[in-house]
């Protein structure tokens, strides 16, 4: 049991993890939204053109982390011995909205590195805890040293109007503690209220009424869960943004210079030798001339005609900028962002070539190992959240059979009806049973088990069914008696 103490130095430690987190959640947040920051090739670009791209991105950061998600469904839990799967695991996913929820869940992880699961029983009804995907800016989880698995310790902190709030999962309690949110000064708080707003930043036990705080944790176990998208042996996970942001600025910098380009040097520029500048004269009230001024040239874009007195005058142009160059780069771009990330051309390129089917499947293989990879990653979390539905539910036996179980994802690989149909056909054929076909076909468990019912019931309803119950039932003639036979006499 921890103390006070102890406690708030845990929450103290994790919120700073938090903090150093935080910067880089934010900048994938922003590129994944499109919110860009223009990067530029020369101090003088960013000085003359700066202000006029500031809110242009070509975002291509979105696509990227999209594309492996559309893919990542789950749809059923199985535990160790079972041959189907758990209807009650189900259930507790489908009343907490987890079809949807999950995924923004697995965006979280792809975009940010990490995601988060916390399972927590609900007095109203113990049968169904309450499971959510926590955002990865508001929640940290301390493992045992030497350990990538055994949670020590957990947080979640979040601010609420004008306080912030987090709670501290242990295995054994959980802590709540709360406090004031305070506003920074423009110009900075004087010495004393420095003082004070040091005081106030102290978190201080959250008043829970007739709850105790600590209050006893029932399951005996951390109840948050992380979910990395890409784990590594040492250091943290890897988010799928944070390699696409450079590649990201080099094609938003292609795209200010191109639009620069085309604005001014995409038409013939012409130019005058040998001639003054026309001016007209400057009349006084009496219509007088009394000087001269130039003529605006801007008259002369409009009307497209100018004069001029001398025969020395000539006029010379150079032709517009090839703005192909900067398109052909950008492809180029998008073409190393796409085998970077594993991410089908035909995903990011606005165009289809005439490709075979098989041509296309093909094309999609890295995107189908990527999900797969990230199913691998994602499934270790979600079966022990599954376990901690369980051990929450008080089944400890099912607990610590789906230790050992597996999730039930929706083939990452896309194909048409045809091919799925031709390819479950043969698998019948080889001896597979009709409800593992079901699921490969993409059915949930729950959606198979009423595959299931109606095959039944339509075998019932078959006369061919009625007739051969009733033959079955009936009873079989009589076998007619053997007749023994006397054996023959010898020959004397």
């Amino acid at each position: 049991m921890a103390t006070y103490e102890q406690a708030l130095h845990l929450v103290q430690l994790l919120e700073a993890e938090l903090i150093a987190r935080s910067a880089g959640i934010t900048r994938n947040d922003a590129y994944y939204r499109g919110a860009h920051p223009l990067k530029y090739a020369s101090n003088e670009f960013g000085k003359f053109h700066g202000d006029r791209y500031r809110d242009f991105s070509d975002n291509w950061t979105q696509v990227v982390a999209d594309s492996p998600v559309e893919r990542m469904t789950v749809t059923g839990f199985l535990a160790s011995g079972e041959t189907e799967a758990d209807r009650e695991l189900w259930k507790v996913w489908q009343v907490n909205g987890l079809d949807a929820d999950s995924q923004l869940g697995f965006l979280g992880s792809v975009v940010h590195g990490r995601s988060f699961v916390l399972v927590w029983g609900d007095p109203r009804n113990p049968d169904v805890p309450v499971v959510t995907f926590e955002d990865p800016s508001q929640c940290v989880i301390a493992y045992e040293p030497g350990s990538r698995r055994e949670r020590r310790a957990a947080l979640k902190r979040w601010q609420d109007g004008n306080q912030d709030f987090a709670t501290l999962y242990l295995a054994d309690q959980v802590w709540k503690f709360a406090r004031p949110r305070l506003t920074q000064n423009v110009f900075g708080p004087s010495v004393q209220m420095q003082d004070v707003d040091e005081e106030l930043k102290r978190w201080a036990p959250r008043d829970m009424g007739a709850e105790p705080n600590p209050q006893v944790n029932p399951l005996g176990v951390v109840p948050m869960v992380e979910l990395p998208n890409k784990p590594v042996l040492s250091g943290d996970p890897i988010s799928d943004v944070h390699g696409v942001i450079a590649m990201q600025d080099a094609i938003n910098l292609l795209w200010a210079q191109l639009f620069t380009a085309s604005d001014y040097a995409s038409f013939p520029q012409r130019v005058i030798m040998g001639a003054e500048r026309p001016v007209i004269p400057k009349l006084n009230a009496a219509g007088e001339v009394v000087g001269t001024q130039p003529v605006d040239l801007e008259k002369f874009a409009v009307d497209r005609v100018m004069m001029f007195n001398s025969k020395d005058a000539r006029i010379g142009e150079w032709q517009a900028a090839n703005l192909g160059m900067y398109t052909g780069l950008i492809e180029v771009a998008v073409g190393h962002l796409a085998a970077q990330t594993r991410t089908p051309q035909h995903y990011l390129v606005g165009k289809m070539a005439n490709l075979a089917e098989g041509a296309l499947l093909a094309a999609e293989t890295g995107l189908v190992k990527r999900v797969e990879e990230k199913q691998i990653w994602s499934g270790q979390g979600l079966r022990e959240t599954a376990r901690l539905i369980a051990m929450a539910r008080g089944e400890t036996e099912k607990a610590e059979a789906l230790r050992s179980g597996r999730v039930l994802w929706k083939d990452a690989e896309s194909r048409s009806h045809a091919q799925m149909a031709d390819a479950l056909l043969k698998l019948k054929q080889l001896g597979f049973p009709f409800q593992w076909l079901a699921l490969r076909y993409g059915l949930t468990p729950t959606e198979v088990a009423d595959v299931m019912a109606l095959k039944e019931a339509e075998i019932e309803m078959d006369p061919a069914t009625e007739l051969s119950r009733q033959l079955i039932g009936s009873t079989p003639p009589a076998a007619p008696e053997a007749v023994e036979e006397e054996p023959e006499s010898e020959a004397v």
